[in-house]
């Protein structure tokens, strides 16, 4: 049986069945990516401070099919449909595709809002059969609206898809930065294992024998392997402790787009590299550039490296803002609401 998260203190079996509005959020992770994580928790503080009168109900992804079909008995025209943002649409991750499929081609008569991604299916012949399959799933939900977290996205789904698309920043933007007295030291490496992984193993050494100057260097992901299993109910106290652990470092150099944005909240100097399909750069272009204690670099040769990093370590925190950015995303909801 599904497990719902009307709240995030405990898990409920049974959907409400009341006449206020709700807010379904599919494909809630449980995986231990603290990234993808603080996405999830961003969407609801987002449509809780935003849209208090909807009843935001998150569905995880390990119970996608049930969840669904719990769902189909008791939703009305006023609700919305969701699936989570921040990971990937494409065929990188297939078993989150084939349940964003699902969810978008049965919820056909709702307001459905595919929270802010990027996309890559891959030009080979299986990647151009995912494609294939999503075009076909999407193509079947008229009131179905894409938004994209970066121009090159956009760009991508609007050619893709004939879903109407927006543009809006990652939802872990929308989080206010907080302010930490912690007195900084040492390089935090912040670095994928995974198939988008494209810094070289030597630069990496190398960045470290230059880091290492009395300064102490720690290497981690936004992966957990502390805990198994993140819900709902421990996902805001990890997301916490993972900020206090950025605003302890000097620096942070990392090919992880969410830890960049971690550096962001809490005004940590933050040199970002790429992945394999430039989701980080063009996210950062696009919404991130103006703030100077972080930034993006393709740079190999170790002396330039160096002196963007000590211009970055220099940097002192300023004020930005990046929630009238979400306004696409508001007035979609605002318009539905007033219905």
């Amino acid at each position: 049986m599904s497990d719902f998260f009307i709240e995030t203190t405990k898990a409920d079996k049974v959907l409400p069945t009341n006449s206020r509005p709700k807010f379904f959020a599919f494909g809630i992770p449980s995986y231990t990516n603290l990234g993808d994580q603080a996405v999830s928790l961003a969407q609801r503080k987002y449509i809780e401070n935003e849209f208090p009168e909807y009843q935001y109900i998150e569905i995880l992804e390990d119970d996608n099919d049930e969840g669904i079909e719990a769902v189909k008995k008791i939703i009305t025209s006023q609700d919305i449909v969701s699936f989570v943002g921040g990971g990937n649409m494409g065929s990188l991750y297939t078993n989150h595709e084939a349940a964003r499929r699902k969810v978008f081609s049965t919820f056909v008569n709702n307001l459905t809002i595919s929270f802010p991604q990027s996309i890559h299916f891959e030009d080979t012949p299986s990647g151009l059969k995912e494609q294939k399959l999503s075009q076909e799933a999407y193509g079947k939900n008229r009131h179905l609206f894409l938004i994209a977290r970066d121009a090159q996205s956009y760009h991508r789904m609007q050619t893709t898809f004939d879903n109407q698309v927006l543009f809006t920043p990652d939802m872990v933007l929308y989080f206010k930065a907080s302010h930490y007295d912690f007195k900084r030291s040492g390089a935090l490496f912040v670095l994928r294992h995974d198939g988008e992984k494209v810094v070289g193993d030597s630069l990496i050494d190398s960045m470290k024998k230059m880091l290492d100057n009395n300064r102490p260097l720690k290497r981690t992901d936004t992966v957990l392997d502390t805990v198994k299993r993140i819900t709902p109910i421990n996902r805001e106290k990890l997301f916490k402790e993972e900020l206090e652990l950025f605003a302890h470092q000097e620096i942070v150099i990392t090919d992880r787009w969410h830890a960049m944005v971690f550096s962001v909240l809490t005004g940590t100097p933050c040199l970002l590299f790429g992945n394999s399909y430039g989701k980080g750069k063009h996210a950062y272009f696009d919404w991130l550039e103006h703030i100077n204690w972080i930034a993006y670099t393709d740079e190999e040769d170790l002396d330039r490296i160096d002196q963007q990093i000590q211009r970055l370590i220099k940097t002192k925190e300023h004020a930005y803002d990046i929630r009238p950015d979400f306004k696409q995303l508001h007035d979609l909801i605002k318009l539905h609401s007033k219905k």
